[in-house]
């Protein structure tokens, strides 16, 4: 998908939470989306490893947005999130973090995503499965 048709996607340079936590849009076309993250010291808790409130936006942003371009020549639509599950396998300390969103089932408003954080070398951090509703309004998932 182009640039210009998600450039002011949520998520994209509009959004102030990921932009916040650093969070970039990496690609997102129809049933798919991908974010990464540099993690740091203001991403970690107590223990020095990436905060699971981290992980869950970061996998909340990708299982949604896989389902908010209907096909690949439109601009994003939005959605909000109905149900978020999250597997935490592995915990990650530093370097760049992979949120890649795909849908598995899609309706008329309701979707469902699945979804997997990594590192770059392909080590597992945790896993999402969720249910998303698309909306008219000005709300994203």
């Amino acid at each position: 998908m182009s640039e210009s048709i998600f450039a002011d996607a949520p998520g994209g340079p509009d959004n102030p939470l990921l932009s916040h936590l650093g969070i970039e849009l990496i690609d997102v076309e129809a049933g798919r989306a991908i974010f990464e993250m540099e993690i740091g010291p203001q991403h970690l808790n107590r223990q020095g490893s990436l905060q699971g409130g981290v992980v869950a936006t970061l996998l909340d942003a990708a299982c949604g947005y896989a389902g908010l371009a209907v096909s690949d020549k439109e601009s994003l639509g939005n959605a909000v999130t109905v149900m978020l599950t999250i597997s935490y396998l592995d915990k990650a300390c530093s370097g760049r973090v992979r949120a890649t969103g795909t849908v598995t089932r899609s309706g008329r408003s309701i979707y469902f995503s699945s979804g997997e954080l990594t590192t770059p070398a392909g080590d597992l951090i945790a896993t999402a499965q969720g249910s998303f509703k698309r909306s008219a309004g000005t709300g994203s998932a």
